[in-house]
């Protein structure tokens, strides 16, 4: 038995919950792709599922309540981006001038209204600016300085640009300028509510060393998010290059509205067939509360509660 499956045991990973049966709902979250977990130590590893079961917490109690999918998705992003542990918010890498730019969408499967910025430096949760984009104005996109003076105009909590500067971050920069080694990491979440509605988002610290003004697919509708409640919710981890190369989250949606495909055969087309190895994951959930989440790389962090109340926590492939 692998140390990690251990863990997993120790832990009690899968854990039943009691749920109102009316209504079912679902909820699945990732913390980034890239990182092998044989190479995270026991306490490594509980730390980051002790991490993805207190946000997933935070959705799950949202839609137990009867609220909606995009409350969950924005509420359960702003608790992972205010975790060092994960490139996204506090725990954002550094660009190559060693400074933090960061990206963030989300997308209702209702009305397929979306809103993103990119390139942000100073908002302390990029989701919620996201949805003020999607719900105060007529754009989808807001990125730099355009994104800033929106934030202004919002009152949005602001931070110094150093407040998502860890540690962890500058040893990062210091390798990755030595060795132009990508960084995967991210955080997503889908969600699908008891009135039947599906939603994504995804925020990010982008690549560590990435040059400046670069942007993934993270704040791309159709790359690394998307939502239709026809179909399916995505949120993508990765080297978005390729996921924004691909359209790789409506690719998802279009191969189940126009081949009829399941969404765990969808999922695995992209990631296995379209993209390439190692550079990423997903996870999604259609309508009918089915979850899948699955990666091309060595792992990745993700979490999700189905339709009848199983927790479930992963980090390996």
């Amino acid at each position: 038995m692998s140390r990690f499956v251990m863990l997993i045991a120790l832990l009690g990973i899968f854990v039943p919950m009691t749920l109102n049966a009316e209504t079912k709902f679902a909820l699945a979250i990732h913390g980034g792709a890239g990182v092998d977990p044989e190479k995270l130590t026991a306490a490594e590893q509980q730390e980051v599922c002790t991490s993805l079961r207190k946000a997933l917490e935070v959705g799950r109690k949202v839609l137990e309540k009867n609220g909606t999918a995009l409350d969950a998705v924005e509420q359960t992003i702003r608790v992972l981006e205010e975790d060092p542990l994960y490139n996204a918010g506090r725990g954002a890498v550094l660009n190559h001038e060693g400074r933090h730019e960061l990206d963030a969408s989300i997308m209702d499967g209702k009305s397929k209204l979306a809103g993103a910025v990119a390139s942000v430096t100073t908002v302390k949760n990029p989701i919620s600016l996201a949805r003020l984009v999607m719900t105060e104005t007529r754009h989808v996109l807001l990125a730099g300085e355009g994104a800033e003076k929106f934030a202004d105009e919002m009152k949005v909590e602001r931070v110094k640009n150093d407040y998502f500067t860890t540690e962890a971050a500058r040893k990062e920069l210091e390798e990755a300028l030595k060795k132009e080694k990508p960084h995967l990491g991210t955080v997503g979440c889908v969600a699908l509510d008891r009135h039947g509605n599906l939603a994504a988002g995804t925020s990010t610290g982008g690549l560590v060393n990435k040059k400046w003004g670069r942007i993934g697919d993270s704040p791309i509708i159709g790359a690394g998010t998307y939502a239709d409640n026809a179909a399916c919710a995505v949120s993508c981890t990765g080297a978005g290059e390729f996921f924004i190369r691909n359209s790789a989250a409506f690719h998802v949606a279009a191969l189940m509205a126009y081949k009829e495909l399941t969404l765990e055969a969808a999922v695995r087309q992209v990631i296995d067939k379209v993209l390439e190895p190692g550079t990423g994951g997903m996870i999604a959930v259609d309508r009918e509360g089915n979850i899948v989440a699955r990666c091309n790389t060595p792992g990745m962090s993700r979490a999700w509660i189905d339709g009848e109340g199983q927790v479930v926590i992963r980090l390996e492939r």
